[in-house]
């Protein structure tokens, strides 16, 4: 293993798994209320989600700096820009495809017009470039110097330029009029019933920090080594973290949607903690079997899986036929994954929410089957 932590991979695959879990209910309407996010303000499990997988590519940057660091500025800029455009770039084709839609009886395709240009891919494409930058040239100190700096002024801004009175709601936050004039109402998310992106360009500073603290935990163990000052160091650093932005939250709201300070600083002390207890159970109990190498599967293809899993049923849904058909000669299609959950999932319970959540984890297993299988070929898609 070298000076790679097993631990960290399994952190990763099981972000990476449970990213894959939120984003596939069988309904959106009837979901457990730990799988859905919070409204606005506040923190749910599936919250912790994404800042995770951030703070993942963090640590997985501590591993490759150095060798980056060693090739020099010319071939840190190719990779670094390559690997950012190539991840962007599959997050807008990701949200285009199946680049063809159904109209009526006809399949036609589907417009640019309309299309989100930001979302999950996108802003992590976004945040390992600025943090890639900032860790490359700023190193250890100025890293962490810039991430706080990041992190107040983002704050003052919300607060200066929000609305009197409400700066931290959705009508009220700065950065939503901004996005709008930059990207365009038809490309800007309309999940909250507004425009309004929680993948933005304006709530992304906060989010680049969580990638710079993932790097300097990643550091942090690789320098420390396998010992239990390095263990104890994560867990107060963790527990401190946690503290301080709850402690945050009574000022500056813990906010996902709006990715607050407050809220980096929150999920990066639970990341930590989530780190530091499978680093002392893995790593120093080797309490790792099938339930490790489950999610490990996940954490060696990341980005293909997640991309395959929103791009998959996407075409799936192009393949359909008549489901019922009134009297009057309208015709309701369906297609296999509706008709998966309607007929297989959804009448085992009586909750609806029993039903959509055993879709989703078969979702799960269908998933972690391939990366399985990729795995066991030795095939790793990098991007």
């Amino acid at each position: 293993m070298g000076n790679r932590y097993y631990s960290l991979d399994v952190f990763r695959g099981a972000t990476v798994a449970l990213m894959i879990l939120v984003n596939n209910p069988g309904s959106w309407s009837h979901i457990f209320g730990p799988l859905m996010h919070a409204p606005w303000h506040g923190v749910t499990p599936t919250d912790l989600v994404f800042p995770f997988f951030l703070f993942a590519v963090g640590n997985a940057m501590a591993f490759v700096m150095p060798r980056f660091e060693a090739a020099g500025a010319a071939e840190f800029w190719k990779k670094v820009i390559k690997r950012t455009l190539l991840i962007f770039g599959i997050g807008v084709l990701l949200h285009w495809s199946p680049f063809v839609k159904w109209d009526g009886e006809n399949l036609v395709g589907k417009s640019w017009e309309n299309v989100r240009i930001l979302g999950v891919l996108q802003r992590i494409a976004l945040c390992y470039f600025f943090a890639s930058v900032i860790v490359f040239y700023g190193k250890t100190k100025g890293a962490y110097f810039v991430g706080m700096v990041i992190l107040l002024l983002y704050w003052f801004a919300c607060y200066a330029l929000g609305a009197d009175g409400d700066p931290y709601s959705l009508q009220g936050w700065f950065g939503n009029p901004i996005d709008i004039d930059i990207l365009g109402v038809n490309h800007i998310y309309k999940g909250e019933g507004v425009p309004f992106d929680p993948e933005g360009f304006m709530s992304t500073p906060a989010a680049i920090v969580q990638v710079i603290f993932g790097f300097l935990v990643g550091q942090y163990i690789q320098l420390k080594g396998k010992n239990t000052d390095m263990l104890s160091g994560l867990l107060v650093a963790g527990l401190v973290l946690t503290f301080t932005g709850y402690c945050w939250d009574l000022v500056f709201p813990i906010n996902k949607k709006i990715w607050t300070s407050s809220y980096t600083i929150y999920t990066t002390g639970l990341a930590i903690l989530t780190i530091g207890v499978m680093i002392y159970a893995i790593e120093f109990k080797g309490a790792k079997g099938a339930w490790s190498r489950f999610f490990d599967v996940f954490g060696k293809n990341p980005l293909f899986i997640f991309v395959l899993s929103g791009f998959l049923p996407r075409v799936l849904g192009m393949f359909r036929w008549v489901n019922e058909t009134d009297a009057d000669g309208t015709k309701h299609y369906t297609s296999f994954l509706p008709w998966f959950y309607n007929n297989l999932c959804k009448p085992i319970a009586a909750d609806p929410r029993v039903g959509s959540l055993v879709y989703a984890l078969l979702m799960i297993a269908f998933y972690w089957l391939i990366v399985y299988i990729l795995d066991k070929k030795k095939i790793y898609i990098k991007v």
